[in-house]
């Protein structure tokens, strides 16, 4: 009956045999893949080593080229912001967090960039809005209205929509209203812009100048819609009542005519660079 001794040297030998059977493939798979031919055994094994080392350098490279790829993949979310210590004057309410800031100074921060979220769409605090107003009333083009003075670019903003919707005679006339909703309701692409074309000659020439003159901002305001997410259609909202109003004095016909006030600032702003 064979001892312990030999069942074990039989084992260690035929796990011997076995690898030197599995190096062998893995050797003649890599000949196989280089395109060489060996002569003699001992060449074999000269030569072995080193394109197995060179092979697993190789897979080590692949792997870590791949994983640098996917990283490369990987949605980067991060904003440039400039956040600045603010003082609100009076509670000021927070879409973040869905609460007002309290505290009489330094109650919160605000981003003072011009890519800020919800641009045109954010409301000011309508008394810095007003003194906005006031100054442009008292000192006209000299007014100051640099981020030194006000921080806070919806400010700003929205003493631009003040001056529109305060103008005793809309950006687009009444008398071109009716053609600028007119475009709207056309569903062919190529005949509404025709139209539309047409109804910017009705406006008078300042009206029309500084409407293009808008529009190109507006156009540019698009562009950063990544970061301050206003596309032309969240513009239109914004600035379709601000910039026309019905000359109907019934109610709910000028109600009836504010998705088209909509879409047609939403049209101007696309198409800016062929309407104007």
């Amino acid at each position: 009956m064979p001892s312990k001794e030999s069942w074990s040297g039989r084992k260690t030998n035929k796990a011997a045999v076995h690898k030197s059977k599995q190096e062998g493939r893995q050797q003649d798979l890599l000949i196989a893949a280089l395109g060489m031919k060996l002569g003699s055994p001992k060449a074999s094994v000269t030569i072995w080593q080193p394109l197995k080392l060179f092979a697993y350098s190789q897979l080590t490279s692949l792997v870590r080229r791949a994983t640098l790829k996917e990283n490369e993949q990987i949605p980067k979310y991060e904003k440039v912001h400039n956040f600045k210590v603010h003082t609100f004057r009076g509670p000021h309410w927070c879409e973040y967090c869905a609460n007002f800031m309290w505290g009489l100074i330094a109650q919160g921060v605000k981003c003072a960039g011009l890519n800020s979220e919800g641009l045109y769409r954010v409301s000011g605090f309508s008394d810095l809005i007003e003194d906005v107003k006031m100054a442009f009333d008292r000192d006209g083009e000299k007014a100051d209205i640099s981020v030194n003075m006000y921080e806070d670019i919806n400010i700003i903003t929205g003493a631009l929509k003040l001056y529109f919707r305060d103008l005793p005679i809309p950006l687009i006339t009444y008398d071109a209203y009716p053609k600028f909703i007119e475009s709207a309701k056309i569903m062919d692409p190529d005949e509404q812009l025709e139209t539309l074309h047409e109804a910017l000659k009705l406006l008078p020439p300042a009206h029309c100048e500084t409407l293009r003159y808008l529009m190109a901002h507006l156009k540019r305001v698009t562009l950063h819609e990544k970061e301050n997410l206003m596309n032309a259609e969240n513009l239109g909202i914004v600035f379709g009542p601000t910039l026309m109003r019905s000359p109907e004095l019934d109610a709910m016909a000028a109600l009836n005519d504010i998705r088209y006030q909509r879409l047609v600032v939403e049209l101007l702003i696309k198409n800016e660079d062929i309407l104007f």
